[in-house]
C-alpha cells in the first residue's frame, strides 16, 4: 500500500492512522506526539505536527473526552472592562504561543462583573475546559474560592489573600511602586501623587501600600488620586487641567495605566504644563503606543505576552498535578528610563 505524503489529499476524515501512514511512524507514536508526549524526540514531534497540519487533522474531541476525561481546552476568563492598552490581545498572544504544538485549544470569555461567578460556575458544571486562567484578581475573589472548593485546576493573574495556596502569576506591583517613587525622588521631586484605578484588585492594595512606604523612606509628601475606575477619558483629562492649575500640584506623578496617562497628559498639554520641566512622570507601560507618542517619558514595563506564556505554563503543571504552592511566580518590572539620569 502506498503511503500518503504530507500535503497529499486524503479522502474522508483524517485520523491518527492517516498521519501514521503519511509519516511512517507507529499509531502509538503519533498518538503520544499529538498528546504532547515529551519523551519523544523533538524531530519526531515536529514531523507529526507538520503532517497533521498539512493533512488538516482535527482531533475528535468527543472521543478524547470519553477516553481520557479531558477536553484539551483551556479557558481564559478575561476582564471585559480592562483599561490597559492592548492587554487582551497580548494576553491571548502569550497563551497562544504557549499552547502552540500542544493538544490544547483556547476559549475566551469576557467578563464585565468581577463579582459574578456565573462563568466559572458554568465551566465547573459542564466541565468544558481542563483548566481556567482568570485576570484582575481581588483579595477575596469569589471565583478563586469556587475553584479551590471544587479542586479544579486554575491559575490567576494576580494574588489573593486566601490562606489556601493557589497558583498565580503576578506583576511585582510593590517593586513597581518603589522603583517609580525612587526615580522621582532622584529627579528632585518633593511631593508625589499616585494615580490608580481599580480598587477591587489585590494589585491596587499592593501598589498603594508600597507607594506610601517608599515615599516615607524618601521623605516625600504624598497624594493619592484613587477610584478613577469609572471615569471617562474626558473626565480624566479635566482632572489633568485642574492639576495643572492647582497651586499645590505635585511635582511628581505615578500612573498605573497607559489610558489614564494619556488622558492626564491631554489635560496637562492643554494647560501649557510641560512634563519633564514642570512635573516629572512615571507610568506603567503595557504596550509600545505611549513610547511612540511621548518618547521622553519614563515608564516601567510589564510584559503581558510573557505573562500569558507563564500563566499557561503554570496551569498545565497544575492540570498535571503539581502542588499549588510550587506554582506561584512574580514578574519583575522593567524600567524604561528615557528622560536622562
Amino acid at each position: 500500500m502506498q503511503k500518503n505524503r504530507p500535503g497529499q489529499a486524503v479522502p474522508g476524515r483524517v485520523t491518527l492512522k492517516t498521519i501514521a501512514e503519511a509519516t511512517g511512524l507507529s499509531l502509538s507514536t503519533v498518538s503520544l506526539s499529538l498528546r504532547g508526549g515529551t519523551t519523544l524526540k523533538q524531530e519526531t514531534r515536529d514531523k507529526v505536527a507538520a503532517a497533521a497540519k498539512a493533512l488538516g487533522y482535527v482531533p475528535d474531541r468527543a472521543g478524547v473526552r470519553l477516553r481520557t476525561g479531558k477536553t484539551n481546552v483551556l479557558a481564559l476568563v478575561l476582564d471585559g472592562a480592562e483599561d490597559s492598552i492592548d492587554f487582551a490581545r497580548q494576553m491571548i498572544q502569550g497563551i497562544g504561543q504557549a499552547i502552540k504544538g500542544t493538544p490544547y485549544h483556547l476559549t475566551v470569555t469576557p467578563e464585565f462583573d468581577r463579582r459574578s461567578t456565573d462563568t466559572i460556575r458554568y465551566i465547573l458544571e459542564h466541565r468544558n475546559a481542563d483548566g481556567v486562567i482568570i485576570t484582575h484578581t481581588g483579595p477575596r475573589d469569589p471565583r478563586v474560592q469556587m475553584m479551590v472548593d471544587a479542586n479544579f485546576p486554575f491559575v490567576s493573574h494576580g494574588r489573593t489573600e486566601f490562606f489556601t495556596p493557589h497558583p498565580y502569576h503576578d506583576f511585582h506591583a510593590e517593586a513597581f511602586a518603589t522603583m517609580a517613587v525612587e526615580r522621582l525622588a532622584g529627579k528632585g521631586c518633593r511631593k508625589v501623587m499616585l494615580v490608580i484605578g481599580d480598587d477591587r484588585t489585590t494589585n491596587y492594595h499592593n501598589i498603594v501600600t508600597a507607594f506610601h512606604k517608599s515615599a516615607a523612606r524618601n521623605g516625600l509628601e504624598t497624594a493619592l488620586l484613587e477610584s478613577t475606575r469609572g471615569l471617562t477619558p474626558a473626565e480624566l483629562r479635566g482632572i489633568g487641567v485642574e492639576l495643572a492649575h492647582s497651586a499645590d500640584r505635585p511635582d511628581g506623578l505615578i500612573c498605573d495605566s497607559e489610558t489614564r496617562t494619556i488622558a492626564l497628559l491631554g489635560g496637562f498639554m492643554e494647560s501649557g504644563l510641560v512634563v519633564g520641566r514642570d512635573l516629572h512622570l512615571v507610568y506603567k507601560q503595557t504596550s509600545g503606543i505611549l513610547p511612540t507618542m511621548f518618547p521622553r517619558l519614563d515608564s516601567i514595563r510589564e510584559d503581558i505576552v510573557a505573562a500569558g506564556v507563564e500563566l499557561t505554563r503554570l496551569l498545565r503543571l497544575r492540570i498535571e498535578g503539581a502542588p499549588a504552592e510550587e506554582l506561584q511566580t512574580l514578574s519583575e518590572p522593567q524600567p524604561q528610563w528615557r528622560s536622562g539620569d
